[in-house]
């Protein structure tokens, strides 16, 4: 005798209540054929994270347009997981937006939205994987508000105004606030494209927001003198390397 399948179980992310009470809707007709069940919904990127972590899903049917954390930057945070969910994006884009999702084989689905259409994304969960951080970085169209560190078996969001540097070291990055460091898995290059307005290159392996540094200074070392960065809030200096100096010249104009 053929076992049933297992249930999906189906996170509803959207920062509109009539929107999430549509979905629920909608998934219930979709019960009826597919064997799947709703694991709650959340109004906002950090909440369905947090749900993530004490309830598992197999998927996340994903609003693309949310304030503080949009879909496609919570779909880079949910690749910190252990488990990480299918995605599937709902959308109201453009036409340009909806090209890029079907260049990248992104499943999306278009608001309003259908149950015959859901279905069909849902049926093909049990055989997708979660979007790779490429064909991310490929939809996203403005830098991240945050990143993110796995840390004691937790996604740790952290908002990009409070990053003072970013240093790597081996395959790890450092991401240092005021508060604390934190270690991430990210490109320092990546970063550096992403966030180009708020962080400015000061060695090869390190960048600096632009807003925490408050001034520079010479010092002497082994008898030869060279420049450090003084940050806001903390006591740490970076070192400028030679190549970077400019940056010295440019803050004192």
């Amino acid at each position: 005798m053929t076992e049933s399948p297992k249930p999906l179980r189906v996170l509803i992310v959207d920062d509109e209540a009539p929107a999430r009470s549509r979905l629920h809707d909608v998934l219930a007709d979709c019960a009826q054929e597919l064997p799947l069940e709703v694991a709650g919904d959340a109004a906002s990127g950090r909440a369905a994270l947090e749900l993530l972590e004490r309830v598992p899903c197999d998927v996340v049917l994903l609003d693309v347009r949310m304030p503080e954390m949009d879909g496609i930057e919570l779909a880079h945070h949910l690749l910190k997981l252990d488990r990480p969910p299918a995605v599937i994006f709902a959308t109201a884009y453009d036409v340009y937006a909806l090209k890029a999702f079907e260049v990248n084989a992104v499943d999306y689905l278009l608001k309003p939205i259908r149950a015959a259409r859901l279905k069909e994304a849902l049926a093909r969960v049990r055989t997708a994987r979660p979007p790779r951080p490429e064909t991310l970085r490929e939809l996203q169209r403005a830098p991240r508000a945050h990143l993110s560190a796995q840390e004691r078996g937790k996604i740790e969001l952290i908002p990009i105004v409070d990053v003072v540097y970013l240093k790597a070291e081996l395959k790890y990055l450092t991401v240092r606030t005021v508060k604390g460091e934190h270690l991430i898995e990210e490109s320092l290059t990546r970063l550096e494209e992403e966030y180009a307005e708020r962080f400015v290159r000061v060695h090869r392996n390190c960048l600096v927001a632009r807003a925490a540094i408050r001034g520079f200074e010479r010092t002497a070392k082994d008898g030869e003198t060279h420049w450090v960065v003084l940050l806001n809030g903390i006591e740490e200096k970076l070192p400028v390397s030679r190549r970077q100096q400019h940056v010295v010249r440019e803050f004192s104009r």
